[in-house]
């Protein structure tokens, strides 16, 4: 139980190995074919009938270990506050730098020095529905693989390439060497969405919470865009914005 509890504390900066609390989350790893190197579900949640009991039918005769443990215990394993009642540590597959930014019309959202972990993970799974090919996460931002992060992602962690931990100076150099574009998101003085060239190979990159990007990164972009917006308002939440760029994108790029 302690590697629960590790894992939540510490998270795998690689994201090889993450701790998933919850039924949506665990069902979700099982569904992208994730590896389970552990699963502990609180006996109060075994009954018959139960969505915890049907999955784990659902994954007799994998290579699996699973725990069954009193709710007090699975309460002390838990990293919420409200035990969800089942928990996993799974592996997921991890994606060199390189190949994300080398993939045919890769689409990458870079997010940085985004300090909430669930913007982290909202960014994310707006990445992945708005049909982005992967993600960076870089600077100081919170841990992609985090366990509040996995949550906020509702899974697209899982299925999703991401890579964490880079400079964003070592991001932007990866882009380069891929010759992909890169577009900075800018609250003020950037091109409509809707009028960005969003085709080819392309970078997208979004600052955190308060200051955004960097006057550095933004110069070494090759476009800049802006949401536009009411006057009164100074800038969007990341997620919200990067979502908002993210289906601009994808207009664009499902119409050629």
């Amino acid at each position: 139980m302690r590697t629960f509890r590790a894992l939540a504390d510490d998270p795998d900066p690689t994201g090889e190995r993450v701790l998933l609390d919850g039924l949506h989350l665990v069902r979700d790893a099982h569904t992208a074919g994730a590896v389970f190197e552990l699963l502990v579900v609180s006996k109060s949640r075994l009954a018959d009938g139960t969505e915890e009991a049907q999955l784990i039918r659902d994954l007799d005769g994998a290579t699996l270990e699973v725990a069954i443990a009193d709710d007090k215990v699975f309460g002390a394993l838990s990293p919420v506050k409200s035990p969800s009642g089942i928990a996993a540590i799974v592996r997921r597959k991890v994606t060199a730098p390189p190949l994300l930014c080398r993939r045919p019309h890769a689409f990458v959202i870079a997010g940085v020095d985004i300090q909430d972990p669930g913007n982290v993970g909202a960014l994310i799974r707006a990445a992945e529905a708005g049909g982005a090919t992967g993600a960076f996460v870089c600077g100081t931002s919170a841990s992609p693989f985090a366990w509040k992060a996995l949550r906020g992602s509702m899974g697209s962690a899982l299925r999703l390439p991401v890579v964490a931990g880079m400079t964003t100076d070592a991001v932007m150099n990866c882009m380069a060497d891929a010759e992909m574009r890169t577009i900075a998101a800018v609250p003020r003085g950037g091109e409509d969405p809707d009028k960005v060239d969003w085709h080819g190979s392309v970078g997208l990159f979004v600052g955190g919470e308060g200051p955004g990007l960097s006057d550095e990164i933004v110069a070494r972009c090759s476009a800049r865009v802006t949401v536009p917006m009411a006057v009164t308002v100074e800038s969007l939440n990341v997620a919200v914005a990067g979502a908002l760029l993210i289906y601009a994108a994808r207009r664009q790029r499902m119409n050629p």
